[in-house]
């Protein structure tokens, strides 16, 4: 790092995240006078310009690269037309012992006085959770499934090259002739597809305006800076401001500098799920990093600390705080953008090039927290690349992670999208997959698994409150057979999947009522079809439910399966009563359903078989139902953390798993259950077909020891290489040893540094929930491949 981007990193980790009102404060000003007089499209556009003319701008010392979604990096906006905290939720963010925000008493003062007045009763949940039915909140609250939109947007959006090629002016013209088209004696649509165009037409402004703003502020400084070479930079800061996104960049600094205002706009006017991402950024970046070399502009020197100053940018972007559920599922600062390396070019060549070498770079040198990264690993893949990859891996800091790309393009032909779009898209937030630029693909919340077995043992009631959740499906001592148990499983699951799609229906058609104008002009097709992304004007539209716990559910079915009914060495209701008591007296119960049964993650198909038809009855519960926006049901295989919040929801497993415990993590092996290497994990989960689905996660942990060397990269290029060939969707690696992660537990303050892989992405490990700390220690660390 130079020591500009030392500075700035430096500066960017010591900020302590906080909470701003500003933001708060000007939507419910702007709600109070303007509330009942616009259309939803206009209004959203009106409030954004409202927005982009008034909030704080700053420009820090030293920045190259600028922009904030708060007055300052680290202040983080709050979002109360989507879900506005009480000021007991602010007094818990500020006291928190993990994932605090600290919250000043002007910020309790404006939304005492001003934005809970307004806002209570009138929030997006505040509605959603009245507008939805009793049986979907009871199982909901039980623990059976979570919901991402609840307090959030739809989000895991990701941009195409479109903004490197055109700048706003030119997507109003577009606009503007969408409108000149429209035809009010044809088309009943006519005035809704009007007042959409013209919002995103006055999104566009919005943005533009919002870039002026900092162009005027360099101006400022510039005139009073006393030092030459800062007073040059913010000339060109102010010059690139007034072009960008104004107009399509025409050097690498331009193009850096419009994605950021692009992706600012997207997470200031609506609080997504996951924040915006840059997508294939090397591909993106490699016209003017060539043209920038060619005419001496631009050296690798240069390009190398204008990436270091956009990583800051990332850094300094906590996400929005959450409450209730959502915060237990997911209990990070970390925003997911994700940048994707490598992959394929929309010809099928191979997408690698020098930037993409820069990148990995930066990543290792600066190990920020954000943005994630990846590596796209096709078959086209150089070596060098993957082995440039597995040296930042090496590292430990949990990141890049791997992902098929060969595969990816197959599960996207297999959901009905072109090969070139295919090609073009990749991967974002964790590990799911979209066309970028011209999908929305919208992830509605975790699926607990293991909970529905629970329920098919105790006849639909949930043990843990007493209340009948599902429908009766026998009581423990009538199921004759495995096959009668897992006919009540598939009932119970069915049922529960109805109740969570019932619910996306209705979330998703509230949500159209809650547009993202700006979002939409970057998302083919919104602006040629007049919709907004969130009613279903993208060219592909996919919903996702993510399953979770399956290493759980399937050891769990293979210790009922091996223990009561082959072997026959207890009754089934013998073995729910020792669940019911958390195997209190029931130690022998225990041994036997740990050590003495299969297990999933060794390549035993007695236990690979079961994981097998599990994920084939979720998938066919799920794959391809209709899904608002006009597109379809789809399933994923992941947990971010919410495997350690079921854990809680959830009573104690036929895997000798005790109640409360986190369970598996995505489709790895539950923690210490794979003693068989990682070669055996692999061959496991390949056995899931992840081409049907839109993403799996997949951690392996290894010691450091066992990567040393050429030969221990090699032999984990190998391994990766290998799983790929199966069609493994992902695999992403911690390597420490868990002598390590005891000795952070044990003093924290001496381990402030220690990052580590969580699920989808990374974190510093004494930031996690111990829960969460102790659930990653658990995980096999393997000694050899």
């Amino acid at each position: 790092m130079t020591s500009r981007t030392d500075t700035l990193r430096c500066r960017s980790l010591a900020a302590k995240p906080s909470i701003s009102s500003e933001r708060a404060v000007l939507m419910t000003r702007f709600y109070e006078e303007h509330h009942g007089k616009h259309s939803a499209p206009m209004m959203r556009a009106l409030a954004f310009r409202h927005l982009c003319e008034r909030q704080t701008i700053y420009l820090g010392d030293g920045e190259l690269i600028v922009g904030e979604r708060g007055p300052e990096p680290k202040k983080v906006p709050t979002f109360p037309e989507l879900t506005c905290h009480s000021v007991e939720d602010l007094r818990i963010l500020d006291s928190r012992p993990k994932t605090s925000y600290a919250v000043a008493d002007d910020v309790l003062f404006d939304y005492e006085r001003c934005v809970v007045p307004f806002w209570r009763g009138r929030t997006l949940r505040d509605r959603l959770f009245a507008a939805l039915p009793d049986e979907w909140k009871a199982a909901y609250e039980a623990g059976i499934f979570t919901e991402f939109m609840e307090q959030r947007a739809p989000g895991h959006t990701v941009l195409d090259d479109k903004i490197y090629r055109r700048g706003l002016v030119d997507f109003q013209t577009d606009i503007d002739a969408a409108l000149a088209a429209l035809d009010v004696t044809l088309d009943p649509e006519a005035w809704a597809k009007r007042e959409q165009l013209r919002a995103m037409w006055i999104a566009c402004e919005a943005v533009v305006t919002f870039a002026n703003r900092h162009a005027k502020l360099a101006e400022e400084l510039a005139s009073t800076e006393t030092r030459p070479e800062r007073q040059r930079e913010l000339e060109r800061i102010a010059s690139v401001c007034r072009h960008v996104p104004a107009h399509a960049p025409r050097d690498f600094w331009e193009a850096l500098q419009s994605y950021w205002f692009c992706h600012l706009a997207v997470i200031t006017e609506l609080n997504g799920w996951d924040a915006f991402n840059p997508g294939h950024l090397d591909q993106h970046l490699l016209p003017f990093y060539e043209r920038g070399i060619a005419d001496g502009s631009l050296t690798a020197e240069s390009a190398r600390e204008l990436v270091e100053c956009f990583f800051v940018k990332f850094n300094n972007h906590p996400a929005p705080p959450k409450v209730g559920v959502t915060a237990a599922e997911s209990g990070t600062y970390t925003d997911f953008a994700n940048i994707n390396l490598g992959g394929l070019r929309r010809d099928g060549s191979d997408g690698s090039n020098a930037v993409t070498h820069l990148l990995l770079d930066v990543i290792d040198e600066m190990h920020l927290l954000q943005p994630s990264s990846n590596l796209q690993l096709s078959r086209k893949t150089p070596a060098s690349v993957l082995a440039h990859t597995l040296g930042v891996v090496r590292k430990g800091y949990g990141f890049p992670s791997i992902f098929n790309a060969d595969a990816v393009v197959e599960e996207q032909l297999r959901q009905g999208k072109t090969l070139e779009d295919a090609r073009a898209g990749g991967c974002s937030g964790c590990v799911e997959v979209g066309a970028f630029g011209k999908e929305a693909y919208i992830l509605t919340g975790y699926f607990n698994l293991p909970k529905i077995l629970e329920l098919a043992l105790h006849d639909g009631v949930d043990p843990r409150s007493g209340v009948r959740l599902g429908p009766a499906t026998g009581a423990p001592g009538s199921f004759g057979t495995f096959e009668e148990l897992f006919e009540a499983f598939r009932t119970q699951l069915r049922y529960f999947l109805d109740v969570k799609i019932a619910g996306n229906m209705i979330i998703g058609q509230m949500y159209e009522q809650m547009p993202a104008p700006f979002l939409s002009v970057l998302i083919d097709d919104c602006i040629a079809t007049g919709r907004d992304y969130n009613a279903g004007g993208a060219r592909y539209n996919n919903t996702f439910i993510q399953g979770v716990g399956i290493g759980t559910i399937t050891d769990s079915l293979a210790a009922i399966e091996h223990n009561v009914f082959e072997k026959h060495r207890f009754s089934l209701g013998d073995l729910v009563a020792a669940l019911d008591r958390d195997f209190a007296g029931d130690e022998a119960i225990r041994a036997r359903l740990i050590n003495r049964s299969p297990k999933y993650g060794n390549d035993d198909d007695a236990a690979d078989r079961l994981m097998r038809r599990v994920f084939e009855e979720f998938f066919a519960a799920v794959d391809g139902r209709p899904a608002p926006r006009g597109g379809k049901h789809r399933i994923e295989m992941l947990p971010t953390t919410c495997h350690v919040y079921f854990g809680t929801m959830t009573s104690a497993t036929p895997d000798g798993r005790h109640a409360g415990k986190p369970l598996s993590e995505g489709i790895s092996p539950v923690q210490g259950a794979d003693r068989r290497g990682p070669t055996a994990v692999l061959k496991s989960a390949a056995k899931m077909d992840h081409v049907r689905t839109g993403g799996t996660l997949l951690n392996l942990k290894f010691t450091p020891a066992v990567l040393a060397g050429d030969a221990g990269l090699d032999r984990l290029a190998h391994l990766v290489r290998g799983y790929f060939t199966m069609d493994g969707h992902h695999v992403q690696f911690n390597v420490v040893d868990a002598d390590t992660l005891r000795a952070a537990q044990a003093s924290p303050e001496e381990y402030r540094g220690l990052i580590v892989r969580v699920a989808g992405y990374s974190d510093y490990f004494c930031d996690l929930s111990p829960a969460l700390q102790d659930e990653i220690i658990a995980r096999t660390a393997h000694e050899g491949m």
